[in-house]
């Protein structure tokens, strides 16, 4: 071993000594925060805010997203001193909510396998859990209706959301393509997944199942069929990764929403998630949307959906800019008040971070 070697070792294990050190300072520092605290020991402003600065600070060579993740399991470990969080989420093991979770709450907190998604509901609403993960939209498939609809009624709060970059991977319990004869997947990861099966594996059939972790489970008890399914999945049930990233949109997103029982406070990078509807009224609609117009407040989402109230009665969900402490938006809100039918605010929360 060269001299040149050793030397940048040495300095390497002296630099590992200093991390260590330090982070073990800064967990001190947080276990005395959690003793001053009084009630929730989750604030997700708060680790909004200094995931963005670490970005904001970082000169590689590592990239802003790896740092950010680096950060949020340190704090994730720091957080499990003064209170491990359970996060309920849509199961089994392995799913992209899974993942979802683990990306907003790192490994130190405890993930929950919930059976559907009206069960995150119950789990959380009824303490069983601090925070459930539940999908709302995905970037190709549109709206998750069933979390709607259960927004309506909830008296949980939208704490948080989570931006998931969707990557499928085909993966089966040995290696290689011979004699593989079925492909278990979701049906719209199979659908994410057409042109590249059919330019690589035309003739091999496939079949729908419930989740991509019970595609991954199949695989796992038959090496003659293979799975599409996430990363965390192949983790999990000690399946091989053959391809990777072989959906056929590389954008491919899945927003998640954070549920809890609080309101996050104001982060400086927000957003609020409402429901209303409007009188039967000409012009009623344009009258709900004309305050955010007029105090310059930006909506970035509006999706309607069948009311649970009556028939041919529908609710609008609206995501805006900004949170609800802030002037503009508490003016809107104020003024969509006296012109709503119905006005339920479902939270106000940081913009996603990584």
């Amino acid at each position: 071993m060269s001299e040149d070697l050793q030397q940048i070792r040495a300095e390497i294990d002296a630099i590992d000594e200093q991390v260590l050190s330090l982070i073990n300072q800064r967990a001190r520092h947080a276990q005395t925060i959690g003793r001053l605290k009084n009630g929730t020991v989750y604030r997700p402003e708060r680790e909004a805010q200094v995931l963005r600065r670490i970005k904001e600070l970082n000169n590689g060579p590592l990239a802003d997203e790896t740092a950010a993740r680096l950060f949020r399991e340190i704090m994730s470990a720091c957080l499990a001193l003064e209170k491990p969080l359970s996060v309920a989420f849509l199961g089994p093991q392995g799913t992209f909510s899974q993942a979802a979770a683990v990306k907003q709450f790192g490994h130190a907190a405890e993930t929950r396998s919930c059976a559907s998604i009206d069960e995150v509901f119950r789990e959380v609403n009824a303490g069983g859990a601090d925070y459930g993960i539940v999908p709302v939209e995905n970037s190709t498939e549109g709206a998750v209706n069933r979390t709607l609809d259960l927004l309506q009624d909830t008296p949980l709060k939208i704490c948080g959301e989570v931006d998931l970059r969707i990557h499928q991977s085909l993966m089966r319990k040995i290696p290689g393509l011979d004699g593989v004869n079925v492909i278990y997947s979701h049906g719209q990861s199979l659908a994410q997944c057409h042109e590249w099966l059919n330019r690589h594996l035309p003739a091999v059939p496939r079949v729908q199942v419930a989740s991509n972790a019970e595609a991954a489970q199949m695989a796992a008890a038959d090496e003659s069929a293979l799975a599409i399914a996430g990363e965390i999945a192949a983790e999990i049930y000690g399946l091989q990764r053959l391809f990777d990233n072989i959906e056929d949109e590389p954008d491919n997103t899945t927003r998640f929403l954070v549920l809890g029982k609080h309101d996050a406070s104001a982060s400086g990078h927000d957003k609020t998630s409402l429901l209303m509807s409007a009188h039967n009224l000409p012009g009623a609609i344009m009258g709900l949307l004309e305050p955010f117009a007029r105090h310059g407040v930006s909506m970035t989402k509006l999706e309607s959906r069948p009311a649970r109230s009556g028939l041919w009665e529908y609710v609008f969900f609206v995501d805006i800019e900004g949170h609800r402490d802030d002037p503009a938006v508490a003016a809107a809100l104020s003024e969509l008040t006296s012109k709503a039918a119905l006005l339920k605010l479902l939270g106000s929360y940081p913009i996603g971070v990584l």
